[in-house]
């Protein structure tokens, strides 16, 4: 039997000291000097998670643990970087060999070491979407599928199936089942071209980044030697953002985790809003009963926001059922107004109270910078980007591309403009371009079919466009869409005039676009959402010319034609989705549309699932913790230009979950701008 003889590891040369306590709070304090073995700590909003976890990796480096046997996993480079340069500056030692990274990097790591073992050489490639949606597309080629009657779906969506199946450790049929119903008919070719598409990658040698997760998964299951090294290898574990991981992510960790368990994992189970990507907050919640030894730490002191704002957001949350009880103080003083609750008449009201409390909070010394607009959803953001864009209020948003730039919008826009401009050749491409097996030379031969009716120099549309146009051979696989297609442009025109903008636009989707959409996109209902707001917003149009021309000057920035990069003003106001806010901070938050429907989301209203319910709250509860000194949220009670017709809103549900006397109601009244009656003899 071999005898375990132990090393007693020194100090680090040039020993150094840091004042722990003069340094952090003692929420931190506690959580970072802990003695090891498994602990959670939960880090509200604003208190300091970062600092707690640089902080940690400080503390075990100046007790004598080597860099090389500590591992710190995060979800984003950036963070990594970012802890990384903080431990620098705190320990006067080498830490390069400190395994620090986002868990593909680390995972990246290992399988350079050991890809051998899994049928690969360590020169793998690493596919990234361009690149897998290629090769899935030659695997379709390969699998000789039929899709003359019906569309497959794309890689893009096929890809997004793939991961789900492999990130939430669900079958490829539940996840088509649950989230894409209208492609069962095609469940087992999807199943085939998964396979393939599998076999296929360890043929090229190359993993896509699910790979780099599961396979090291796999390596580490199968091979118990080579576990059993890097659970001695990483003799603490530190994990952030814990309440994000996904089933694989959290596997990986129980693996490396040695018998000592001195693993910190940190999060906040109330900003648990990614589980449409995978991310299980059953991971954090259940962390003490996987780890019976857990000592769980709290930290509730928020640097951030005021406590008028941070009084709001405990009491948000705690309708919640599913989470750790806590209770975030506030270490700023109080005394700023309280929360803004502002009822509005409309969408266009609401922008119009936003831009001119912008331009207000600017003129009171709020730089634009430290302002942000947040939503539930990026179509949301219309009529604020018409309305800053029109008061000249220079904005940039994360969520996306300016609404009227995004690809789906200019493609049932491409038919409109071709009824109006039978000359516009790009639009017709564009347009023809959306059915199956058609390409640029298909469509090129199409056009020249188009030209050679005559109708294109005629100043007014024909009676019926498919008259003309289905007399044009197209390719077989598009002869059904073709068809429907020419119908759909009929629609668009009524007794020789052009109908209404908004009809148009339900037209081209109803008619073609909806199947290319399905299709095409792994976020079609975010995506057919826009396009029923742009239904709305042609609600308040009677002329097609006039519509199409704001779509186009919508369609720019300062005079740059769509598509041209953007360059930063030095100063704009944020608009985001909040998703994409998570993490961020700013002086003065908008939450805008709070409305039932709209936030929460209308499909999880209908479904009644509790617990998407209330992750819905959680994304509630984020945006109102982005905000430092001064927060609005707002919501219109009516929607008088919707083309399902006017539509009274209820106030969205989260607004009940806190007594009125948390927040200020603001009436808001409109006032003209062209003075009082007496300007007025008659």
């Amino acid at each position: 039997m071999a005898r375990h003889y132990q090393l007693n590891q020194s100090a680090p040369a040039g020993k150094f000291s840091l004042d722990y306590q003069a340094e952090l709070n003692e929420e931190q304090f506690a959580a970072v000097t802990s003695k090891p073995g498994p602990a959670l700590v939960i880090a509200g909003a604003g208190s300091g998670k970062t600092r707690t976890l640089t902080y940690r990796v400080a503390f075990l480096i100046e007790k004598g643990i080597e860099p090389k046997n500590i591992l710190l996993l995060t979800f984003t480079n950036k963070a990594s970087k970012e802890m990384l340069e903080r431990v620098r500056e705190l320990v006067p030692v080498d830490i390069s060999d400190l395994w620090g990274g986002t868990f593909h990097s680390v995972c990246n790591r290992i399988l350079r070491r050991h890809a051998e073992e899994l049928g690969f050489t360590s020169s793998f490639s690493i596919l990234d979407r361009d690149d897998q949606k290629s090769l899935i597309n030659s695997v379709i080629a390969e699998c000789d599928i039929d899709t003359k009657e019906k569309r497959f779906p794309k890689a893009d969506v096929l890809l997004t199936i793939y991961s789900l199946t492999h990130n939430t450790g669900a079958s490829t049929s539940d996840i088509v089942r649950e989230s894409y119903p209208y492609f069962e008919d095609w469940l087992s070719d999807i199943e085939r071209v998964g396979a393939r598409y599998t076999e296929k990658k360890r043929e090229v040698n190359s993993m896509d980044f699910d790979d780099l997760l599961i396979l090291t998964a796999e390596l580490l299951k199968q091979n118990i030697d080579l576990r059993q090294r890097y659970q001695k290898k990483f003799q603490h574990i530190l994990v952030d953002e814990f309440q994000d991981t996904n089933h694989v992510q959290s596997g990986l960790i129980d693996m490396l985790i040695g018998p000592k368990q001195s693993i910190m994992v940190v999060g906040d189970d109330a900003q648990s809003i990614y589980s449409w990507r995978g991310a299980d907050m059953e991971n954090i919640l259940s962390f003490p009963t996987r780890y019976p030894q857990t000592k769980v730490f709290r930290i509730e002191s928020n640097y951030r926001s005021v406590p008028e704002i941070l009084e709001l957001s405990n009491t948000a949350i705690k309708a919640n059922s599913k989470q750790f009880e806590k209770n975030l103080r506030a270490h700023r003083e109080g005394g700023s107004a309280l929360p803004a609750l502002v009822a509005l008449d409309d969408p266009a009201t609401q922008a119009n109270f936003v831009a001119q409390r912008i331009l207000e909070l600017r003129d009171e010394g709020v730089e634009l910078e430290e302002m942000a607009i947040l939503y539930r959803a990026h179509h949301q953001s219309l009529e604020i980007q018409m309305e800053l864009t029109t008061r000249g209020i220079p904005f940039q948003i994360t969520s996306g591309l300016r609404f009227f730039e995004q690809a789906h919008i200019k493609d049932v826009s491409a038919f409109l403009r071709f009824v109006v401009n039978r000359k516009d050749e790009v639009s017709f491409k564009r347009m023809v371009m959306l059915l199956p097996g058609v390409g640029p030379a298909a469509a090129d031969k199409l056009w020249k079919g188009w030209i050679a009716t005559g109708w294109h120099e005629k100043e007014n549309p024909p009676q019926k466009f498919s008259e003309l146009l289905m007399g044009l051979k197209a390719p077989k696989k598009a002869q059904a869409t073709w068809e429907q297609l020419c119908y759909t442009l009929d629609e668009m025109i009524q007794n020789g005039e052009y109908a209404r903008p908004s009809s148009m636009v339900y037209s081209a989707l109803e008619g073609v676009y909806d199947e290319y959409l399905r299709s095409s996109f792994d976020n079609y209902e975010q995506r057919k959402q826009d396009i029923q707001q742009l239904m709305d917003y042609g609600e308040g149009f009677d002329d097609i010319l006039e519509f199409l021309a704001q779509l186009s000057l919508m369609g720019t920035v300062d005079g740059e034609p769509s598509g041209k990069k953007e360059q930063p003003d030095d100063e704009s106001v944020v608009l985001s989705s909040i998703h994409q806010a998570k993490g961020l901070e700013w002086k003065v938050v908008f939450v805008i549309w709070l409305t039932d429907g709209m936030f929460p989301n209308g499909r999880i209203l209908e479904s009644d699932d509790q617990d998407a319910l209330e992750e819905e709250r959680r994304l509630f509860y984020v945006s109102i913790t982005r905000a430092k000194d001064e927060l609005y949220l707002t919501y219109p009670m009516i929607n008088p230009k919707s083309y399902r017709g006017d539509l009274i809103q209820s106030p969205s549900r989260f607004l009940e979950d806190f007594p009125r006397e948390m927040v200020e109601e603001w009436n808001v009244s409109a006032t003209p701008t062209w003075g009082n009656d007496d300007d007025f003899p008659f």
